[in-house]
Order: C-alpha cells, then sequence, then structure tokens
C-alpha cells in the first residue's frame, strides 16, 4: 500500500546526521529538521544541541532508544496515521545502523505509513572506504555479542568469512575484541582501525591482527571505535572434491545445470570451475 495520501499524508523520515563534525549535516537534512512536526531522538538534550546549530526553531521532541523503540512505534505510527511528518535522527550516524530506527520502519511499513530517508553520514562507509581494504563485497556485523556461546559462535562465523567485514567496538572492550580476533582469525589477518571520524583527533591505523593488539594496548581508549577486517582467504577447493561433488548431486537426479550450480555455491568455487568438470565426467 502508498502510504502518504492514504494515511492523511503522514511518513517517517529517516534522517542522517553527523557522526562528529557538524559541518556534514546536508542542507536537505536541516530542511527535513525544519518541516517535521515531530523530531524522535535517542537524547533530547543532544539533538537540541544540533538543531541549535543547524538555526531551527525549537519543536516537539521524543526520546527513542534502545529501551522504549518498540513501546513509542506503536504510539508514533498512530500520529503519523493520522497526519503527523515524523523526522528520526539519532546521536550520531544514520538511523537504524546499530542505532534506534529499525523497529520504527518496521511498524511505520506494516502500518502502511510512507518511510522516507535522507541519508547522510554513516561511520561504517567511512572507515570502509578510507580502509584501503577491498570495498566490492563487505558485512557489517556492528557490535559483537558480549560474552558466552553467541560471541564464540559469531567469532567462529567471522573467521571464515571471504569478505571485508565491519564491526563498531567501546572504547572500554577493544582490547578484548582485538585479543578475540586474534584467537579466531589468526594474527596475519590485516585490520584497519578508525577512531573519532571527522573529528578533530581523527586517527586510521593499519596493521595486522597481532599489531593490532600491541597498538591499543599502548594508546588511550578513547572514543568510538570502527574495525575493518580482510576478510578470510578463500578456502582451496581440490578437482577431487569437485567432481565428488558434482557425482552426488548429479546421482540424485539434478540436471546439469542445477547440479553445477549447487555445487558452485556450496563450495565457493567459480561456476564455470565446475562446468568444466561436469563435461569431463560426462565423457
Amino acid at each position: 500500500m502508498a502510504a502518504g495520501g492514504e494515511q492523511g499524508g503522514g511518513a517517517l523520515v529517516l534522517v542522517a546526521t553527523p557522526i562528529g563534525n557538524l559541518g556534514d549535516l546536508s542542507p536537505r537534512a536541516v530542511e527535513a529538521l525544519r518541516s517535521a512536526d515531530v523530531i524522535a531522538c535517542e537524547d533530547t538534550r543532544h539533538s537540541g544541541k544540533l538543531l541549535h546549530h543547524a538555526g531551527i526553531a525549537p519543536r516537539r521532541l521524543v526520546a527513542v532508544h534502545a529501551h522504549n523503540e518498540a513501546e513509542q512505534a506503536e504510539r508514533l505510527v498512530e500520529e503519523m496515521r493520522a497526519g503527523v511528518r515524523l523526522a528520526v535522527i539519532t546521536d550520531a550516524g544514520t538511523p537504524g545502523i546499530s542505532d534506534p530506527g529499525e523497529r520504527l520502519v518496521a511498524a511505520a511499513v506494516a502500518a502502511g505509513v510512507a518511510v522516507e530517508t535522507v541519508p547522510g553520514p554513516s561511520a561504517v562507509i567511512a572507515a570502509l572506504v578510507v580502509s584501503g581494504l577491498p570495498t566490492g563485497r563487505f558485512c557489517f556485523e556492528g557490535f559483537l555479542p558480549r560474552k558466552g556461546r553467541e560471541r564464540t559462535d559469531r567469532l567462529a562465523v567471522l573467521a571464515g568469512e571471504t569478505r571485508t567485514t565491519v564491526l563498531y567496538e567501546a572504547p572500554h572492550r577493544i582490547g578484548v575484541t582485538l585479543h578475540d580476533l586474534l584467537d579466531a582469525c589468526g594474527g596475519e589477518r590485516r585490520i584497519v582501525i578508525a577512531r573519532e571520524l571527522t573529528k578533530r583527533f581523527e586517527e586510521v591505523w593499519r596493521g595486522t591482527v597481532t599489531e593490532a593488539g600491541e597498538w591499543a594496548s599502548a594508546v588511550a581508549a578513547r572514543g568510538e571505535f570502527v574495525l575493518v577486517l580482510e576478510g578470510a582467504a578463500p578456502a582451496r577447493v581440490t578437482a577431487a572434491e569437485v567432481d565428488e561433488a558434482l557425482r552426488r548431486h548429479l546421482a540424485a537426479g539434478e540436471s546439469t545445470r542445477d547440479a553445477v550450480a549447487a555445487v558452485a555455491a556450496g563450495l565457493s568455487v567459480p561456476k564455470r570451475q565446475v562446468y568444466a568438470a561436469a563435461l569431463r565426467l560426462e565423457r
């Protein structure tokens, strides 16, 4: 359902705000905040300062954070259905990315309310593009689970992930996380650590996971950290393994095309290599 007109003209507008440098607040973001009826934010005091900086007259601010987003979403959706234009901002960056916003969007979409975005600053993208690591394919992990089996399992997944991975970490936990990455991924994997991005004391450090632990122990742990981890080297699959996998799929009655696609995906091998193996087996 297209929401805008059908729900009285209300809308949810996700507005990206600076991650450090206030000069990164775009003119379009200022206009979106100025034209909103209500602004949802993590911290009303913090956001009040941002609005003052942008020259936006005081308006109704509603606190929406990790502890109350589900509860607030239901009430705010009803207001939007009645015609309220709600802008959503967080303390820094893009709403919904390791910050409140995801539940509000889901609730608005389910209710048929229009959802718009004013893109802008994102620590994930900022760190990734300056890292020097491959950017064509990457994944975002956010904050790792703090402890237990869930953390162990996520680290095991990271150890085998072939894409560049971006993570967040708090300053008081950076040492622990680097130690755990060393155990899970080994010391030779490249890693880039960015902190205080776009701020006066911005720093981007590059090295191996082993060197990162040494670096972190020698610097003051302050500011939010973004870690960009090199992907694992693709596992080497032998021709015999490809042949065996193909035989199993073909014996199960799959067509050559389907068998090739399944083996290529399952072993992370180029389709052309698997297809050549299939032709060889058919001779």
